[in-house]
């Protein structure tokens, strides 16, 4: 895929390459998943007004994809670049603006530009046909925040029903309840709160993915991390790995009741050596808070002068949950990928694909 547009230019989209003919898609199932990340669903989100309705410029002919590049494009409708207008003279601490700067010489400071979180538009946009071609092998992806502002859910009362029912995408309901107290008492003093997203790939089958530079788990973690907010990324036991010892971390093998190959445990995170294992695949982003805070700041100008700064404009105070439809999107486009590459893997394959 490749993204373009910005924050508070005309529009932003996403051309889509690879995508094989005969799926069959319309303008309502990329709009399913833009409605689960587009802004001002509440007081916990930027009260920036977008309808984020998405249309469909190529790539598709009377209700199915026709293998050629499909365009996607969302029109910005109240851009207000006046709140940034101020920007372009200093940098705002934990955004892009230094590096921009120093990379090309100048920059869009309207709301970030290119670097904006809402360049996740293309992403989302693409994923929901991602998600479309995996629904036709069985594979489904479910991401949720695990934890906000250091709350985090209880396994034991894990409803992903709850999702959907409160602000934070959180699949625990007291675990909600305690975030949004967290969250308004952060609010109140300007600041802002980030968080963990937790994605799960169900349906998964086995070796996809290769076993050194494009492993599964390290394509994942590069879709995740090039997400603009994500700083950290773990798989199956992650982090926690590293204080277990070789008999804990393993996952023994046995045959089920099936007759298949499967694990007793799952701490590798359904991918070993770079291929998936058939287990359901457990990833994690940790995202950091959102650095558009209201409240002083110390920083330098353009001109290398310290000054004080109090950032203006519209903005999340937290920005973990309207990217869990991003973390979905980016881990769909990513098997999405690993599946079509993985049919050339055996010979069996091409001659199966070919013998007519």
């Amino acid at each position: 895929i490749s993204t373009w547009g910005e924050s508070h230019g005309e529009g932003l989209g996403v051309v889509i390459d690879g995508c094989p003919a005969g799926l069959p898609l319309c303008e309502e199932d990329i709009q399913e998943q833009l409605d689960r990340r587009k802004p001002g669903q509440s007081k916990f989100t930027t009260p920036r007004k977008e309808d984020d309705e998405v249309h469909i410029l190529s790539g598709v002919f009377e209700g199915k994809t026709t293998g050629t590049p499909i365009s996607l494009a969302v029109y910005n409708k109240t851009q207000r670049s006046a709140d940034y207008s101020e920007i372009a003279n200093y940098y705002r601490p934990g955004h892009a603006d230094y590096t921009f700067d120093e990379k090309f010489g100048f920059r869009d400071y309207r709301g970030g530009g290119r670097s904006s979180g809402r360049e996740t538009i293309g992403r989302v946009a693409a994923g929901a046909i991602a998600m479309k071609i995996l629904k036709e092998l069985g594979i489904n992806i479910t991401a949720y925040a695990k934890e906000i502002g250091g709350i985090g859910i209880d396994y034991d009362k894990f409803d992903i029903a709850e999702r959907d029912n409160n602000a934070f995408n959180m699949p625990d309901k007291e675990a909600a309840e305690m975030v949004k107290s967290f969250a308004e008492s952060k609010m109140s003093v300007g600041d802002s709160i980030g968080g963990v997203i937790e994605c799960r790939v169900t349906g998964m089958m086995t070796g996809i993915g290769n076993p050194t530079f494009e492993k599964l788990d390290a394509n994942l973690s590069k879709a995740l991390v090039s997400i603009g907010a994500v700083k950290g990324i773990e798989i199956g036991d992650g982090f926690a790995a590293a204080h277990a010892v070789g008999s804990e971390n393993n996952d023994s093998f046995y045959i089920n009741e099936d007759g298949n190959t499967a694990k007793k445990t799952n701490h590798a995170g359904g991918i070993l050596g770079g291929i998936s294992d058939g287990d359901t695949i457990i990833v994690r982003a940790a995202v950091k808070p959102t650095p558009s805070i209201f409240r002083p700041q110390q920083t330098i100008s353009r001109n290398k002068e310290p000054m004080e700064l109090t950032i203006k404009g519209r903005h999340d105070p937290l920005i973990v949950p309207r990217a869990v439809v991003v973390v979905e999107a980016m881990c769909a486009l990513t098997i999405a990928d690993s599946l079509l590459l993985n049919m050339t893997a055996q010979m069996d394959g091409v001659l199966r694909f070919y013998n007519k």
